[in-house]
């Protein structure tokens, strides 16, 4: 890049901050992150979507957003999909969110129209195999996995260095945690994973689960909590001994583990992960793989009567030691690279 700054227009669908309550945003741990370590790297970001917020959390944050097509070197996308009845609806139109549209439009003006380089990060692996965007000259594509499609580049959920490094395991293992097993999500495509791991535990330990679950009603035995805001859901954490890492099967079969992996282990919340899932005893102890419901049950009876001892400290800080391919300073390093890569010094504007 030289002596020039690369100018970014980085456009998603969520918040910087802690947001609203009631609208799903698993970014909200890791995007700022992100977005600073850019911006410390020398990059200029601009927002290209709406700034939700200011509009609908009231929080200035003091960023920079254009919703025009402002002169830019770097389109950095966290790739939205069409969902029903919200964003594939007309503008205007009751429950309508348009950053579908807007995602099209700059696609349209930057990548196909000026050419300019494009990078995709598929967050939600919600980009068809055969997206033709896969395929084009100017376009790479970055998978939040350990084992990315062919073409892609791995680019994990960031964790920044500063929690990593702040966190000590010995004083985490001596709070109160009331709840044996917590869960923080949503439901989307989780229902076998929920069927398998949670519910059949959740009948015999306290518990409760928080997000966005509708469909319900043959868990009758499961306390849901709703929605809760940011923070409230991270504090689940800090009163929960474990949680169990339910992914929807498109992530278990890639390796795709969500940023709910260092959200639990940094509140001294030790993550239960399924054994089917691809690269499980890469994320975390042996100790910690589980292979149906009565396995979680056996694992956090061994882990209550462990509870604040040295085998605890031990294991959790195991944990935290699993979390560093998802350190900041690493994932920042191979997005620069893959910046200078698609966008080199001399075609900087």
């Amino acid at each position: 890049m030289g002596d020039e700054e690369m100018r970014i227009g980085y456009s998603f669908w969520g918040f910087l901050g802690p947001g609203i309550t009631d609208t799903p945003d698993g970014g909200r741990s890791h995007r700022r992150p992100l977005v600073d370590a850019l911006i410390a790297s020398g990059h200029r970001i601009v927002f290209l979507q709406a700034d939700r917020d200011r509009r609908e959390a009231g929080d200035i944050l003091g960023y920079d957003f254009d919703s025009r097509f402002t002169e830019i070197d770097v389109l950095f996308l966290e790739w939205r999909w069409p969902i029903p009845g919200r964003n594939t609806t007309e503008c205007g139109s009751p429950g309508h969110t348009c950053d579908l549209h807007r995602q099209s439009e700059l696609l349209h003006h930057y990548t196909a129209g000026r050419r300019i380089p494009t990078v995709i990060w598929d967050k939600d692996r919600r980009l068809p195999a055969d997206s033709p965007w896969r395929h084009h000259p100017g376009v790479a594509v970055c998978e939040a996995t350990l084992t990315p499609s062919p073409g892609a580049t791995s680019l994990l959920f960031p964790v920044s260095d500063q929690w990593l490094d702040r966190t000590a395991p010995e004083a985490l293992v001596r709070a109160n945690r009331p709840l044996a097993l917590a869960y923080v999500g949503n439901q989307y495509d989780r229902d076998d994973a929920f069927d398998r791991y949670f519910a059949p535990a959740a009948q015999h330990v306290p518990h409760a689960v928080a997000g966005k679950w509708q469909d319900t009603a043959r868990w009758s035995h499961v306390t849901f909590l709703g929605r809760l805001g940011f923070h409230d859901a991270m504090a689940l954490y800090g009163m929960a001994l474990a949680t169990v890492l339910l992914l929807p099967q498109r992530y278990a079969r890639a390796g795709q583990m969500t940023q709910r992996i260092f959200e639990a282990v940094l509140s001294g919340c030790l993550p239960l992960c399924p054994a089917e899932i691809r690269h499980a005893e890469r994320f975390v102890p042996d100790a910690l793989l589980v292979r149906n419901g009565s396995d979680v049950v056996r694992t956090l009876r061994r882990l209550h009567t462990e509870a604040g001892t040295e085998t605890h400290v031990r294991l959790l800080a195991d944990c935290v030691s699993r979390l560093e391919p998802f350190r900041l300073s690493q994932q920042i390093k191979v997005l620069n690279g893959l910046l200078d890569t698609v966008a080199p010094a001399g075609d900087a504007r």
